[in-house]
C-alpha cells in the first residue's frame, strides 16, 4: 500500500480523496495555486505544495510542477480527482515515467476512450449496444447529407474530440445539415484545436443512464448499477439519482454485465463510467468516462461502498474489496450540484461566503470545500459542493432533499439553491417523469421563451 498519495486538484474532490486517504492511513499532499492558498484541501491535507498561478495552465494542468512536487515530498502515486488531468493520456505517461503511479486507467485506456469515434468502435467490438450513426469522422458536407439520409433525421453533428456540449449540434431535416455540421466543425476547431465530427441518430426523448463499472486490471469486473442523470442544463448534468427511476431490475442486470464484461476484456483498471442514451427500453453508448464521476457518492450510497478508497486500493495491486455478488442495492440517493451561480441566468458569482451551515442528519451527506470567510476564487469551475440524500425509497430521498436544502445556507454570493427548490416543486421530478431535454424546456417557459 502505498505511504504518501498527492492529490492533482482542489476543491471539494481534493477534499474526498484526503479523507479517504486519511481513513486508510495514507498521508496526503494537497497542491494550489496561488488563488487557492486558503483553501480547505491546502489545510486538510498533511502537506501542500504551491504549483503556480491562479490560471489553471500554469499550475494544475502544469506537469512539471505536479512532479516535482512528487518529487519534493516522497508522494508515491497521485490521484487525479476528476476533470483537469484525470483524462489526459499524457500526464499519465509522464507519472509512469517517472516512476510514480497514477490512480486510474492506463494511458492507452484514456487515449481510446478519449476519442469518440475510436471508444464507439471499440464497444461496439466488445458487444456494448451503441447508437446508429457514421463509421468515424465525416470528411465533408456531401457525406453528411448521405449519412443523414441512410439513418433518417434528425441527426446530431458532434465533435470527435469533443466534450461539454461544445461541437455538437441538431439537424432536425436534411435542409439543417449544412448549417448544423459546418457549426459542429467550426466550434470544435477553435474548442479543441480539431474540426472532425461524426455524425448520430439524434434521440428525441432520451434519458441519460450511465452505468458505473469497477476494474482490477487483471481481467476481473463488477458494475454498480445506474445512475440517472437526465436533468441536465447546456448538456450539463443539474440532478443526478440512483438507481435510474425507470430502468427495471431486468434491464440493470443486463446492461450491467454487458458492461462489467466489456471492461473486463479490456483489462481496465479502476473506476469508469459507461454513459447511454435510454430510449424505449433500449440503450444506446455515447461514451466512457475514464476517471470518478462528480456524481459518484450517489452509488457510494446506495451500496455502502467507498470508491475512492477502492480505486487508491486496486491502484497499489491489492484485489478489489467486493465481488458482483456482494454487491446489494439499498435505498435511493440524489445528488444536487451547487454552484455559485446566479439563477436564472447561471452567470458565475465568485466572491466570499460570509454565513455556512451545513445540513445534517439521518441520510444527509454534503460534501463541499468552503466555509465562512472563505473567498470563491473567480478562475475555476463554478462548483462549490454537492449535497447528497439517501433514503428507504425514491419518496423519502426527495423529503430528505426538500429538508436538507431548507437547512442550507450559503451567504455572501448567489448559488443554485432556489433552482432546486423549484424543482421539487415540479410535478414530473418528483414522479421522475423527465429526460434530457426537460429541464431546457422548463427553463425556457420560466422565462416565459416556452
Amino acid at each position: 500500500m502505498f505511504q504518501k498519495i498527492l492529490i492533482a486538484n482542489r476543491g471539494e474532490i481534493a477534499l474526498r480523496v484526503i479523507r479517504a486517504c486519511r481513513e486508510m492511513g495514507i498521508a496526503s499532499v494537497a497542491v494550489h495555486s496561488t488563488a487557492d492558498a486558503d483553501a480547505m484541501h491546502v489545510r486538510m491535507a498533511d502537506e501542500s505544495v504551491c504549483i503556480g498561478p491562479p490560471s489553471s495552465g500554469q499550475s494544475y494542468l502544469n506537469f512539471p510542477s505536479i512532479i516535482a512536487a512528487c518529487e519534493v515530498t516522497g508522494a508515491e502515486a497521485i490521484h487525479p480527482g476528476y476533470g483537469f488531468l484525470s483524462e489526459n493520456a499524457n500526464f499519465v505517461q509522464v507519472v509512469e515515467d517517472h516512476g510514480l503511479t497514477f490512480i486510474g486507467p492506463s494511458a492507452e485506456h484514456i487515449r481510446v476512450m478519449g476519442d469518440k469515434i475510436t471508444a464507439k468502435d471499440t464497444m461496439k467490438a466488445l458487444g456494448v449496444p451503441c447508437v446508429p450513426g457514421s463509421d468515424g469522422g465525416v470528411p465533408d458536407l456531401e457525406a453528411a447529407k448521405r449519412i443523414g439520409e441512410e439513418i433518417g433525421y434528425p441527426v446530431i453533428v458532434k465533435a470527435t474530440a469533443g466534450g461539454g456540449g461544445r461541437g455538437m449540434k441538431v439537424a432536425q431535416t436534411a435542409a439543417d445539415m449544412e448549417t448544423a455540421f459546418g457549426t459542429a466543425r467550426s466550434e470544435a476547431k477553435a474548442a479543441f484545436g480539431n474540426d472532425e465530427c461524426y455524425i448520430e441518430k439524434y434521440l428525441t426523448t432520451p434519458r441519460h443512464i450511465e452505468i458505473q463499472v469497477f476494474g482490477d486490471g487483471k481481467g476481473n469486473a463488477v458494475h454498480l448499477g445506474e445512475r440517472d442523470c437526465s436533468l441536465q442544463r447546456r448538456h450539463q448534468k443539474v440532478l443526478e439519482e440512483a438507481p435510474g427511476p425507470v430502468i427495471t431490475a431486468e434491464e440493470r442486470a443486463e446492461i450491467g454485465r454487458v458492461c462489467a464484461d466489456a471492461v473486463a476484456q479490456i483489462n481496465y483498471i479502476g473506476a469508469g463510467t459507461i454513459e447511454f442514451l435510454y430510449e424505449n427500453g433500449e440503450f444506446y453508448f455515447i461514451e466512457m468516462n475514464t476517471r470518478l464521476q462528480v456524481e459518484h457518492p450517489v452509488t457510494e450510497a446506495i451500496f455502502g461502498v467507498d470508491l475512492v478508497r477502492e480505486q487508491i486500493q486496486v491502484a497499489s495491486g491489492m484485489p478489489m474489496s467486493f465481488a458482483q455478488d456482494d454487491l446489494q442495492i439499498n435505498g435511493h440517493a440524489i445528488e444536487v450540484r451547487l454552484n455559485a451561480e446566479k439563477v436564472p441566468n447561471f452567470t458565475p458569482s465568485p466572491g466570499t461566503i460570509t454565513q455556512y451551515h451545513a445540513p445534517g442528519g439521518l441520510g444527509v451527506r454534503m460534501d463541499a470545500a468552503i466555509y465562512a470567510g472563505y473567498k470563491i476564487p473567480p478562475y475555476y469551475d463554478s462548483l462549490i459542493g454537492k449535497l447528497i440524500v439517501h433514503g428507504r425509497d425514491r419518496a423519502e430521498a426527495l423529503a430528505r432533499l426538500d429538508r436538507a436544502l431548507g437547512e442550507l445556507i450559503i451567504d455572501g454570493v448567489d448559488t443554485t439553491v432556489p433552482l432546486f427548490d423549484a424543482l421539487l416543486q415540479e410535478a414530473d421530478v418528483l414522479s421522475g417523469s423527465y429526460n434530457i431535454h426537460w429541464l431546457e424546456h422548463w427553463l425556457d417557459q420560466q422565462a416565459g421563451n416556452g
